[in-house]
């Protein structure tokens, strides 16, 4: 065992899965400290410029300071100046101005904490966004390629997960497109209705930045929108406490927990379609399934997206709560929350996007074991279509309804007490009574003509809804997911 004061070595410190095990390089540098502090140091030039230019004295001197060491920052002195004063953002403005000592006296100037905090929440939600966006839309891609591919192919549709009408492979990936592009357009809408904090203030008053200039309102306006502008948003929240409103933080998680649901609900339905040997996710040439069943083939990639995805779905109570407990302009007490489920719900929903990709790349369809299921479904659905058939070659309704009574539940009892195949459709055929249509019987038992619209729907569904809704992330819709573990 190490010791604890070992620092050194990363594998005797708890490392969250997250990042160590799943995340893209991408997401995990997003809520990393570099870009949380490097954020920090763009807001306080972003700032200084902005007033700057509004009249404050200023000097370009300082500016070019502030510029050339965006990203010269000393952790470790930030640490020790945090032990000291208890405060992350005090010790980031001191471990600037010791890299900037000529733009010492006008870092921050102004601002409160909240200024750095919230504003590069908000920008690293947005970039969260822009992370997220591509890959469900990657997703959605391939399902689609997916569900193209098998518009026409039958299968067994289950409703209470018992037989029901039939469907076709392709129909039932579009339902699963259908949630997925519902998640697309409400992470979008999430994205853009995201507002920069701007300069508010400590109490969101902007009373301090009204002082330095001179109780000119339009400049402190105009302040709050250059500000605003630099840092990539069209708008800031006209009023603010201290601290943007946390209910933008359940905005952000609902959205996220809501794409959740989705994958748990397809990565479920393709373990139960696995099990059914209809359909798996793709297997790694050594993969082992268990380490006491070699034969298995465990579905591992979409069990652990249910697991995660579980995951993401409870983290939205965490700003709920805290929205809920925010006292006047605010109180600290949602900061360590934030710090944990902000990052997590982004993180988690990056994984999981990350692995359903591999799995749509790489679905693998049995059609032998789809046709097998549905001769031995099929027979009873096609009863229907059998009276219909007998009326039509001048029987009578209700003596026929009572024959296939008979037989069907004399086939039902073969397959449910003693284990055997379907026999009603054989039980059809030695029956003389049904002689004016046993040449008709094919065609009424062809399974095409079970799926109603489903091939159509497909199409127009494709064409109509999905395709246009990709349009926009057409340039990063290639590369296929790799995953590392």
């Amino acid at each position: 065992m190490a010791a604890p004061g070992e620092e050194q070595d990363v594998m005797a410190r708890y490392r969250s899965p997250l990042v160590s095990r799943y995340a893209s390089a991408e997401m995990a540098y997003n809520f990393s400290e570099r870009k949380k502090f490097g954020t920090w140091r763009r807001l306080w030039l972003y700032l200084a410029q902005a007033e700057k230019s509004l009249g404050l004295s200023i000097t370009d001197e300082q500016i070019q300071e502030m510029e050339a060491n965006l990203d010269n920052i000393d952790f470790k002195m930030a640490a020790e100046e945090e032990k000291k004063l208890r405060h992350d953002v005090m010790a980031h403005v001191h471990t600037f101005a010791h890299c900037c000592p000529k733009a010492a006296a006008i870092i921050h100037l102004g601002a409160t904490s909240c200024y750095v905090g919230d504003n590069t929440d908000l920008i690293v939600l947005r970039d969260g966004f822009n992370l997220l966006l591509p890959k469900l839309a990657r997703v959605i891609s391939r399902l689609a390629d997916f569900a193209e591919k098998y518009a026409d192919m039958p299968a067994l549709g289950f409703t209470h997960y018992q037989p029901a009408q039939l469907t076709t492979v392709g129909k039932r990936c579009c339902l699963w497109i259908q949630d997925l592009c519902m998640d697309l357009q409400n992470l979008e809408r999430a994205r853009d209705d995201l507002r920069f904090r701007g300069v508010k203030g400590t109490t969101g008053t902007q009373a301090s930045f009204l002082q330095l200039f001179e109780g000119d309102h339009s400049k402190v306006e105009e302040l709050d929108r250059l500000v605003t502008e630099k840092a990539g948003f069209k708008r800031a929240y006209m009023v603010t406490g201290q601290t943007y409103s946390r209910k933008v933080d359940i905005g952000v998680l609902a959205v996220l927990a809501s794409l959740g649901a989705s994958i748990h609900k397809i990565c479920t339905d393709i373990r139960l379609l696995a099990n059914l040997k209809e359909i798996e996710e793709p297997f790694e040439k050594d993969q082992i399934g268990s380490s006491a069943m070699p034969y298995k083939r465990n579905p591992m990639r979409s069990e652990r997206c249910c697991s995660l995805a579980r995951h993401l779905m409870t983290l939205v109570m965490d700003p709920l709560q805290t929205a809920a407990v925010q006292w006047f302009e605010r109180t600290l007490d949602d900061s360590a929350n934030r710090r944990v489920c902000l990052a997590e719900a982004f993180l988690t929903a990056d994984i999981i996007l990350s692995t359903l990709q591999n799995v749509s790349e790489g679905l693998v369809v049995y059609p032998k074991v789809i046709e097998r299921r549905i001769r031995q479904e099929l027979p009873f659905m096609a009863t229907e279509n059998i009276i219909m058939a007998m009326v039509k070659a001048g029987g009578n309704r209700q003596d026929c309804h009572e024959k296939i009574r008979v037989l069907s539940q004399q086939a039902a009892a073969v397959v449910k007490q003693e284990g055997g195949d379907n026999d009603f459709i054989a039980r059809v055929r030695a029956d003389p009574y049904f002689s004016p249509i046993h040449k008709q019987l094919e065609s009424l038992l062809d399974p095409s003509s079970f799926t109603g619209r489903a091939p159509q729907q497909v199409a127009k569904f494709l064409k109509e809804e999905v395709r246009p809704a990709l349009i926009p992330y057409q340039s990063k819709m290639g590369g296929k997911v790799e995953l590392a573990l």
